[in-house]
């Protein structure tokens, strides 16, 4: 393994850093199970990644198990129990829990503690996936129902396979 080609090419350094406050609020609401901060998204990173802080209340909540065709999903817990399926079974992930995901990987994740829980969730490279869930918190704030092929089409637009789990 070697370092990637150098993609910054200039003589020296540049003011570029991004910064975003513990206090800034969510940038999505999921109707009242989740909560999404975008911390860097695709478009931010110039799609090296995204990564997003993901609370959820004590409702339970989370998809199904899934999989993704172009992109790795990693997920870390910060706080609370999250249930994280690694493919073959259910794991009660804690704060320090870490589970890397690679393409094709079937997982899913849940809050089914009863409590609060959060987790930073890393996509790579980065996908534009606001897309994906602003179009899911639209679904539950205006109660629209899909057809199955509906969800189907949706989540192919959003590289979202469902698979057996």
């Amino acid at each position: 393994m070697s370092y990637p080609s150098p993609r910054y090419l200039a003589e020296n350094g540049a003011a570029t850093a991004a910064y975003r406050p513990a206090s800034a609020g969510p940038d999505l609401l999921i109707g009242a199970k989740s909560q999404v901060g975008y911390l860097a998204t695709g478009a931010s990173t110039d799609g090296q990644f995204g990564l997003y802080r993901w609370d959820m209340s004590a409702i339970p909540n989370g998809p199904g198990a899934h999989f993704h065709r172009t992109m790795s999903e990693s997920f870390y817990v910060l706080d609370g129990t999250v249930s994280l399926f690694n493919g073959e079974k259910w794991l009660d992930a804690t704060a320090g829990d870490f589970l890397y995901v690679p393409p094709g990987g079937i997982h899913a994740f849940s809050n089914e503690s009863g409590s609060p829980a959060s987790m930073l969730v890393l996509f790579t490279p980065g996908a534009p996936r606001e897309a994906y869930f602003e179009e899911l918190a639209d679904i539950v704030a205006t109660g629209r129902q899909l057809s199955p092929e509906e969800w189907t089409e949706l989540q192919a637009r959003h590289d979202q396979y469902e698979a057996d789990a």
